[in-house]
């Protein structure tokens, strides 16, 4: 894609960004190394590579799920304004 000192102007200009000459030709040339970066990335056979899931190939260790903390529902509900059945009940704030 061949990109003129225009069309940056242009986008400057609809991302109502204020953008003088130098800061353009500036601009330009790094776009202009975007674009070839990411055409030498494209020229790449990657056809017979296989995806992986993830950059380094990990293991996640993991705990074993088990209770660590004792019941204390009673102890929190003891203080709450209402509860009703084990659940808390609060005030209907929409109609």
């Amino acid at each position: 894609m061949a990109l003129t000192l225009d069309d940056v102007k242009r986008v400057a200009h609809l991302a109502r960004i204020a953008i003088n000459d130098a800061e353009a030709k500036a601009t330009h040339a790094q776009l202009t190394g975007i674009f070839e970066l990411i055409a030498q990335m494209e020229a790449v056979a990657v056809s017979a590579i296989e995806p992986m899931p993830h950059a380094q190939d990990l293991v996640q260790r993991l705990r074993a799920d088990a209770v660590t903390e004792a019941n204390q529902r009673e102890q929190f509900q003891a203080v709450a304004p209402q509860v009703d059945a084990g659940l808390y009940l609060v005030p209907k704030v929409i109609e």
